[in-house]
């Protein structure tokens, strides 16, 4: 990311910085926001691939799956990278076509993709499975190695989820239980509610005094995780923007980025207020 912004004009790679850390800050809490943000990036960007990403991910994030997937396209076209498979498959699932999920579960880039990304695949093809009401075969496609391993990895808690919630809606209780308990062990940072779901077959029920009935939403787990980076990296590219792109780079706009230089103009109203100074 650092490198492809360092490519476009200073106060252009700027702008488009501070707006894709509004999107790594905004887009687990507050994803309508963070969209908004990264339409602004596309609008100013469009040819830098992490800006094709981000915009992407805030598309799926707020439940825009043929934005989404017209943005990861655009990324892998881009980039050439495998790593966003696994989310285009699951995009096809939330536009209503789970058996396009499933043909690209079966396709040669799952091969190429990390551990990492082959969990997240074999997540999304045990979703298609349930969409289309195949829940033995759910069960069955989130059986493997990884699923009984010692190793605690990221993608472990959530694994371990999805495979009791299938056995959950398959009425195997007790071999549910069993695998809630392991994810909520493995879930050292709370990215599911197995913990609950664990107490609720146990009968136990929790009052909370501090939070409102009508405030108080079950958490959900989704398919593939959602954040497109870590904000702590984001953030850092734009410091480096910031201090390292020589100021002189804003009079090659037009030969350097031409597509950019023509974007529409900073959001930042600071920005704006400045051009206003510098007339008068």
């Amino acid at each position: 990311m650092r490198q492809e912004l360092m490519s476009l004009p200073k106060t252009l790679a700027e702008d488009v910085a501070k707006n894709l850390v509004m999107v790594a800050k905004l887009i687990d809490d507050e994803p309508e926001e963070a969209y908004e943000y990264s339409r602004i990036a596309l609008r100013l960007a469009s040819r830098v691939a992490a800006v094709r990403e981000a915009a992407g991910f805030a598309a799926y994030a707020t439940q825009r799956y043929t934005e989404a997937l017209a943005e990861f396209r655009a990324t892998r076209r881009m980039t050439g990278t495998v790593e966003l498979w696994p989310v285009m498959a699951d995009c096809e699932r939330g536009l209503g076509r789970p058996e396009r999920a499933m043909a690209m579960a079966g396709e040669p880039e799952v091969k190429k993709l990390d551990k990492a990304g082959q969990v997240e695949m074999r997540l999304v093809a045990a979703g298609a499975r349930r969409d289309m009401g195949q829940i033995d075969a759910a069960i069955v496609t989130l059986q493997g190695p990884e699923l009984g391993s010692s190793s605690v990895q990221p993608w472990t808690a959530r694994l371990r989820y999805a495979y009791a919630d299938a056995l959950l809606t398959a009425e195997r209780k007790d071999e549910a239980r069993e695998w809630f308990a392991k994810a909520a062990e493995a879930d050292k940072d709370g990215s599911t509610d197995a913990s609950d779901r664990l107490a609720e077959l146990d009968g136990v029920e929790f009052v909370d005094a501090l939070v409102d009935d009508e405030g108080d939403e079950s958490e959900t787990v989704s398919s593939v995780e959602e954040a497109p980076f870590e904000e702590a990296a984001v953030e850092e590219v734009a410091e480096a923007v910031e201090t390292e792109v020589p100021a002189g780079d804003e009079a090659d706009a037009e030969t350097k980025a031409p597509a950019e230089a023509d974007a529409e103009a900073p959001v930042d109203a600071e920005r704006a207020t400045e051009r206003e100074a510098d007339k008068g």
